[in-house]
């Protein structure tokens, strides 16, 4: 990965992070590394706790943030998630992506779509 590449993944997990926040959800944890891949955001909405999977694209030459969610990422990310569910004995969860579509310095997009894998 590029240097410019992890900025821009960094900040766009920094605007998720940020946008959670806003929206009453409680930051947890971020980066959280597992056996089955990383978890961008760990968080908490009441008695769910989300993982979150943040994407994030500077222009749509390339297409939505989205869409690079592919079923073997979901894979992943669901074996990431019951991983860490496990270990900290979580009944109550959710895997969600959060898209971010910007430049730093400019005031980006953000979509939530939530409970993506059930």
């Amino acid at each position: 990965m590029t240097r410019y590449r992890k900025e821009v993944g960094d900040w766009g997990e920094g605007i998720a992070a940020d946008w959670l926040a806003e929206h009453g959800y409680e930051v947890i944890a971020r980066n959280v590394r597992t056996p089955y891949g990383e978890i961008d955001i760990v968080a908490r909405l009441g008695d769910v706790t989300l993982f979150v999977e943040v994407k994030t694209r500077t222009s749509a030459s390339m297409g939505l943030p989205e869409i690079s969610v592919t079923p073997r990422k979901q894979q992943h990310m669901l074996a990431a998630a019951e991983h860490y569910a496990a270990e900290y004995e979580i009944d109550h969860w959710q895997i969600d992506v959060i898209s971010v579509e910007g430049k730093p310095g400019a005031k980006p997009v953000v979509t939530h779509f939530e409970n993506i894998i059930q």
